[in-house]
């Protein structure tokens, strides 16, 4: 399994998890209503395993996550319902809100 990027932000009482697969940093996803830019701002945190990730998604209250590996792995650990992914061309993306 690839190696994904996490980044964490504390704002008040919320954590946001923002998690993007390695090869995607950077780029911008064509292929849905309107491009999408995994901005380095954003998304750029510790790389770092998948399950370190998953770890960090628990604790957080909102997440973020761009690409194949770790939506998968979202979906897999039953973070995320696979009919809430929306797609950039191929590459998933699913958001957690946590109320």
């Amino acid at each position: 399994m690839g190696k994904v990027y996490v980044r964490s932000i504390r704002q008040g009482r919320e954590t946001v998890v923002a998690v993007c697969d390695e090869e995607i940093l950077g780029k911008t996803l064509e292929g849905g209503r309107v491009p999408f830019t995994v901005h380095e701002g954003f998304y750029k945190g510790v790389l770092g395993e998948v399950d370190e990730a998953l770890d960090a998604i628990k604790q957080a209250t909102i997440c973020n996550l761009v690409g194949k590996t770790i939506v998968e792995a979202a979906i897999d650990s039953k973070m995320v319902n696979k009919r809430a992914v929306i797609y950039f061309g191929e590459v998933p993306h699913a958001q957690i809100v946590k109320l």
